[in-house]
């Protein structure tokens, strides 16, 4: 009772997974889906181009989802909807170990000049020198105590806006707090589920080997393609 075919509808879903491919390769949605794309990577190339980190490795995740169909009892989030598509990008960066208050302190500087520019709120680096971003410059140039406490393990994550950037411990707890590889379990099938590894053969690794510090962005989902149910289209 299980096994369904792929050019029918299950009664929890409002399109099959033919229905979901030619909806999720249409023209509409290739656009969509490389604008998205775009505007994800020009965040991620910002930090390169304007602070003291050194891109390594761009992992895009993309994937259209199926609307709730009849068979649902209460409402979802996709009831309206015959297909979304959404995607994020993580963005892993290499770093000096030895300086790390210096990278952080120009992550912040460029989104003190990005914040007082044209873009204002809307610009791609939001982290700034407020009052705990300065306390964790002090805290790694040696000047400051630890922002979370006297007790509290190494600070190493920043979250605003849609955006988290974490990096590697550096001051020899144990034990040690490393980023981590990129999940290797996303399957590639697209318009259903499309990964990029941009270089493909890049690793955290290798980046950390190269530079001697790994820090990782990721991104908020960007949910840039809808299908409704009344044929009508959504777009980011």
């Amino acid at each position: 009772m299980l096994a369904v075919s792929a050019c029918s509808t299950t009664p929890d879903r409002a399109v099959s997974d033919k229905q979901l491919r030619k909806l999720g390769e249409s023209g509409q949605a290739v656009q969509a889906r490389q604008r998205a794309e775009q505007q994800l990577r020009d965040v991620a190339r910002a930090y390169a181009d304007r602070t003291p980190l050194s891109l390594g490795l761009i992992v895009v995740h993309d994937v259209c989802v199926p609307g709730s169909g009849p068979g649902w009892f209460f409402q979802q989030k996709t009831d309206n909807y015959k297909i979304a598509c959404s995607m994020n990008v993580t963005a892993y960066y290499g770093a000096d170990p030895r300086h790390v208050g210096d990278t952080l302190d120009g992550i912040l500087t460029a989104g003190d000049h990005d914040r007082s520019g044209p873009a204002g709120s809307k610009s791609p680096i939001p982290f700034t020198h407020d009052d705990h971003g300065k306390r964790l410059v002090a805290y790694y140039r040696g000047h400051g105590p630890n922002p979370q406490g006297p007790k509290a393990p190494e600070p190493t994550v920043m979250a605003l806006s849609g955006q988290m950037l974490t990096w590697d411990t550096t001051r020899g707890g144990a034990p040690a707090r490393l980023v981590e590889e990129p999940y290797a379990g996303l399957v590639d099938d697209p318009p259903a589920s499309r990964v990029v590894r941009d270089p493909k053969t890049a690793t955290v690794a290798a980046i950390r080997k190269r530079y001697g510090l790994v820090f990782k962005l990721e991104l908020r989902y960007s949910h840039y393609y809808a299908v409704l149910k009344n044929g009508r289209t959504r777009t980011e």
